[in-house]
């Protein structure tokens, strides 16, 4: 059964490709279910004689099982790339794979082309596209009859173009078919409501050979640039005190859903098992881990989905795309803080089933970056991400008036380009530490903790 704003998305698709367009570009909140949607286009393009074979590209293995499985079923054909299937669907990394027999067998056929998260996918020529972008535009673009991207958050944070996509002019604006946002999909119970719980301290003081200093907030201690953010995550008090409040909150839940689950977000694989070490031992919880060195972490994700597990944690697996219905907790404890990563985690915990207790708890620090993305999730594309004509080395975000903390900051600092956003670049960010507790993090009394809840669809603290 399709949700309208699947049918609605399905026939504007199949009205613009039948009016000669070949792109669609769909915008849909994370947890939507755009995966059918996509499906389902296909299902009455190849009903209709339009196409004869639909391949699909998304960012990681985990996503690529998922579509292979969504397709299948939604189109009732192998869809593995076999003898007689209908199409197969790869990880955009497998495209500077193919080899010529590949693209020439392609050209063959009438193809609808089907691009999972677009955005990890840059640029309007050769000479400004990463890789995966160089790839479409030279040879996807080439075999593709029609195709069909899908995002939930349609912008780079290194504000290149996304590939084939379409620009406003002149504010820059990515050009979407359809819209279907996190506000629509909360209020026509397709998402869940998330709540942002952001983790603070009033009394943090650092001391070294040299120097002894008091702060106000995690802020306050971040902008004086005296450590670095893994100095807080990976702190002993900070740790336990998000690992406690989000098994609080799962246990909580469970008490009403006995199988909903847990996320925890690390950033690095030592970190990870550190967390892992905190649920289990600190805890009793129950946990499985799953980090990019893990040969078998396809299979421990599909495992968990249908398992009574609590918590999972991750480094670079749990993405967007991922599809766990059963996570409803989320503990944010990546060094990664760009918009597009915060909203991409938070993606996990918002897909609704079909238990009565639909609530999203994501639990992280209050820095600057992550109360402002906390209070603007509202946005389907905040404005200072819209791409800029004139390429700057830093710029200003335009201050939420929800949040007095990002005023602040909005008025000390410009916020720095943060890089590229390909997925697999975001993972080597993450995950590349390779130390114990940093010393700096042992010089840091972390004080008294305490939590705020943000509504980011109420803008305003309860």
């Amino acid at each position: 059964m399709l949700r309208e704003w699947q049918k609605e998305c399905t026939e504007t698709a199949l009205k613009k490709y039948q009016s000669e367009s070949r792109h669609f570009l769909c915008l849909a909140s994370p947890g939507a279910g755009k995966t059918v949607m996509a499906a389902e286009v296909a299902r009455r393009m190849l009903e209709l004689d339009l196409v004869d074979l639909v391949i699909c590209f998304a960012p990681s293995t985990a996503v690529v099982s998922s579509v292979k499985s969504t397709f299948s079923r939604i189109l009732e054909r192998n869809f593995d790339g076999g003898l007689g299937a209908v199409g197969a669907a790869y990880t955009y990394h497998s495209l500077m794979y193919f080899d010529k027999s590949f693209w020439d067998s392609l050209k063959r056929h009438r193809v609808l082309a089907v691009f999972d998260e677009i955005h990890h996918c840059s640029g309007d020529s050769l000479e400004n596209a990463n890789v995966w972008g160089g790839e479409i535009l030279t040879q996807v673009q080439q075999c593709a009859s029609y195709t069909l991207a899908l995002t939930g958050t349609p912008w780079r944070t290194d504000n290149t173009p996304i590939v084939l996509s379409n620009y406003t002019d002149p504010d820059g604006a990515v050009s979407c078919d359809y819209v279907y946002g996190l506000r629509e999909a909360i209020e026509d119970n397709v998402c869940r409501k998330p709540k942002i719980v952001l983790i603070n301290s009033s009394d943090l003081t650092f001391s070294s050979d040299k120097i002894i200093k008091n702060f106000g907030s995690i802020a306050d201690f971040l902008s004086e640039s005296i450590a670095s953010y893994q100095s807080i995550i990976w702190h002993p008090d900070a740790m336990k005190y998000v690992i406690k409040a989000g098994c609080e909150k799962l246990r909580e839940i469970r008490k009403v859903n006995p199988d909903a689950g847990g996320l925890v977000v690390a950033s690095s694989v030592e970190h990870a098992y550190e967390l892992l070490s905190i649920l289990e031992n600190e805890f009793g919880q129950t946990a499985t881990i799953v980090t990019y060195h893990d040969r078998n972490a396809l299979s421990k994700i599909v495992h968990y989905r249908h398992a009574a597990t609590e918590w999972i944690v991750s480094v670079g697996m749990i993405s967007e795309g991922t599809d766990i219905p059963r996570l409803q907790v989320c503990c944010h404890l990546s060094t990664v803080k760009t918009e597009l990563y915060f909203r991409q985690v938070l993606g996990r915990i918002l897909r609704v089933n079909q238990h009565k207790y639909q609530e999203a708890w994501l639990f992280t620090m209050a820095t600057d970056e992550l109360t402002l993305f906390s209070g603007r999730l509202a946005e389907d594309l905040p404005e200072d991400y819209k791409i800029l004509h004139t390429q700057q080395d830093e710029w200003s975000l335009p201050v939420h008036e929800a949040s007095s903390v990002s005023q602040g900051f909005m008025q000390r600092n410009g916020i720095k380009k943060f890089g590229e956003t390909d997925l697999k670049m975001e993972f080597i960010e993450a995950g590349t530490s390779s130390f114990s507790i940093p010393d700096h993090a042992m010089n840091l009394k972390i004080g008294s903790l305490y939590k705020k809840v943000i509504d980011a669809f109420l803008f305003s603290p309860v």
